[in-house]
């Protein structure tokens, strides 16, 4: 590694969770320019920095965004430069697995894009956060139904080499309380954990009530992180000034 682009010694794939995703089992979403990554837009909104940018990552974030586009971002050990609008943050805390009783539902359906539809349509009742035409083929969905209707789900997001983050945690009003979401979150972990892997997952810093009952599943919290939505700057130019045998051997590491 060229000492123009340092790493950070002993990080650890949970650290940059979107880019350990990007750059392993989901490499085949990977839109890339440089060492940036993202998913495609209608896949999910993360885009993947490298652990330590400099000024040509950012130049490389405007090329794959777009003057005036808004990117989120999550893992920034430094802020933004200073000409990038910060229009969201908040806190977050991430958390593993540290024993959690994964088991099988058997109301518990497989979803898949002809439910789509209706998971939007849940997930703009419950705002769980980002969940997109195409973010259901991510992983494994699974739903529970009532008289017909989608009422929860849960599902998988990121996922870094031997992990799967558990994401889309959501249940309808009109059946809170019956424990639907818990259900869900433990067939997804039985489901990530059969094929020799690891659930995580990550929550409001604010949301104490989701991390108490995460933790009492079995789930540890293992850092805090931030997330951010910032703009690119619109009169800002995208440029390159890598060569291109560098960003395409780079873009890998």
């Amino acid at each position: 590694m060229s000492a123009a682009h340092p790493t950070v010694p002993g990080a650890h794939p949970l650290d940059n969770p979107a880019r350990a995703s990007l750059t392993g089992p989901h490499a085949h979403f990977a839109e890339r320019s440089g060492r940036v990554l993202r998913y495609p837009t209608d896949v999910s909104p993360w885009l993947a920095l490298p652990d330590l940018p400099d000024a040509e990552d950012w130049a490389d974030v405007a090329a794959l965004a777009g003057p005036g586009a808004s990117v989120t971002l999550t893992a920034l050990r430094e802020p933004p430069p200073g000409d990038w609008e910060v229009t969201f943050s908040a806190e977050g805390v991430q958390l593993v697995d540290d024993g959690v009783a994964g088991a099988t539902d058997p109301e518990a359906v497989l979803l898949g894009p002809a439910d789509v539809p209706e998971m939007l349509d849940l997930v703009a009742r419950t705002r769980p956060g980002p969940f997109l035409p195409r973010t259901v083929e991510l992983g494994t969905y699974l739903g529970i139904r009532r008289d017909g209707a989608l009422v929860a789900m849960a599902g998988e997001r990121l996922h870094p080499t031997g992990w799967s983050e558990i994401s889309g945690v959501c249940t309808d009003e009109t059946v809170r309380g019956q424990g639907l979401a818990t259900r869900l979150v433990l067939a997804v972990a039985h489901e990530i954990r059969e094929r020799g892997e690891t659930p995580f997952l990550h929550a409001s810093a604010t949301n104490t009530n989701a991390i108490r009952l995460y933790e009492s599943l079995g789930f540890r919290l293992r850092r805090r992180t931030s997330f951010l939505s910032v703009v690119v700057p619109p009169d800002l130019v995208p440029g390159r000034t890598r060569g291109a045998d560098d960003a395409r051997a780079e873009a890998l590491r």
